[in-house]
């Protein structure tokens, strides 16, 4: 009886995991918002911000042949997933005197999702 209750406790906290699985292609929906500014193709274009393709690993700033404000070179940031969730919850916070006029997206699910897509399409 212990050991059921104990297992039927591990899948209650199990559950919003499960249940909230980053999903690419809605991620690929909230990118929508971002390609406006961004590219994703691997040689594709800077337009009014950075190409993204393979910005996880690479340092804050670095995207060659694109013009960034002096907050984002000396962030001294390298993109991963953890702190490019903090620059999408509020950007002009987590990297002050930054470009970006985004205001920042404040679902949790939405930057799970968006971070999943960015996986798959900047690889």
């Amino acid at each position: 009886m212990i050991r059921s209750a104990v297992v039927a406790a591990l899948l209650v906290l199990m559950l919003p995991r499960i249940a909230f699985a980053a999903d690419a292609k809605a991620g690929e929906a909230v990118f929508a918002r971002c390609k406006i500014c961004h590219t994703v193709q691997a040689g594709g274009p800077n337009t009014v911000g950075p190409n993204l393709h393979g910005v996880f690993g690479r340092k804050a700033g670095s995207h060659e042949g694109f013009a960034y404000s002096e907050g984002m070179k000396n962030s001294g940031i390298v993109w991963d997933d953890d702190k490019i969730r903090q620059y999408l919850a509020k950007p002009r916070d987590f990297i002050p005197g930054n470009k970006m006029a985004f205001p920042g997206i404040k679902d949790e699910n939405e930057i799970s999702n968006l971070l999943a897509y960015l996986h798959e399409a900047t690889k």
